[in-house]
């Protein structure tokens, strides 16, 4: 089973840094922020998991975020668990009515709190999901986060990953660079279409001579991945 990233988005250090040794010691990896914007730049960065989001924030509030994530299409899968000191309960359903996976009342024991998120990621994982994909001896696996060409481990770059993870489960369609950018990056984020180009060269390297020919220029239109001939 691969190692999931939880991002913790509290305002107060303590509570981060008690959420994390609990979640640790329970072998989760974690990321921190302290406020809305700091939580955004690393989910658009690192596509955590899932989120552990407290509903008071400064500036923009942990509700209006959640908000913004599941309206956007790369974020929108993302499980989202509410952390609240507020137990009346409009709020609870404000909270699940955005779209928050769940939610947890303060002061909550971690193990109660390891217990919710094991619940909601069991919930938000399709059965399939970290099945390894094969294409003419290219191999991506989800669960371990490795690229391997005929059994040899290749050097492949966060974005390039995600690039080729994109391809590999969207075979055979033209994507215009636009829609890369949507799908890989997210639509909100600004790069210059170009950055696109810079990063299927990179991911052409790293593939190798022996399965570069997958990924596919069409003149006019974009890319495609592909094991026929262009």
């Amino acid at each position: 089973m691969s190692v999931k990233t939880v991002l913790i988005v509290d305002d107060e250090p303590a509570i981060r840094e008690m959420i994390a040794v609990a979640l640790e010691m329970a072998d989760y990896e974690c990321l921190e922020a302290a406020d809305a914007r700091e939580a955004h730049a690393l989910i658009i960065d690192r596509q955590p998991d899932i989120i552990l989001l407290d509903w008071m924030l400064p500036g923009t509030s942990g509700i209006e975020l959640a908000r913004r994530l599941k309206k956007e299409e790369t974020t929108a899968n993302i499980p989202i668990i509410m952390l609240t000191a507020k137990v009346e309960e409009d709020n609870k359903i404000r909270g699940l009515e955005v779209g928050a996976d769940d939610y947890i009342t303060k002061p909550f024991s971690p193990r109660e709190l390891v217990a919710r998120l094991k619940a909601v990621l069991r919930r938000a994982t399709p059965p399939g999901i970290d099945a390894p994909i094969e294409v003419d001896g290219l191999t991506l696996d989800p669960s371990s986060h490795r690229v391997t060409a005929n059994d040899s481990f290749l050097s492949v770059g966060p974005t390039e990953y995600r690039l080729l993870q994109f391809f590999m489960t969207h075979q055979e369609r033209v994507y215009t660079r636009s829609q890369l950018l949507d799908q890989v990056w997210g639509g909100n984020v600004y790069v210059e279409e170009r950055t696109v180009d810079v990063h299927i060269r990179r991911l052409r390297k790293a593939l190798g001579a022996r399965h570069d020919h997958l990924i596919q220029t069409v003149r006019g239109a974009g890319y495609r991945f592909s094991t026929q001939p262009a």
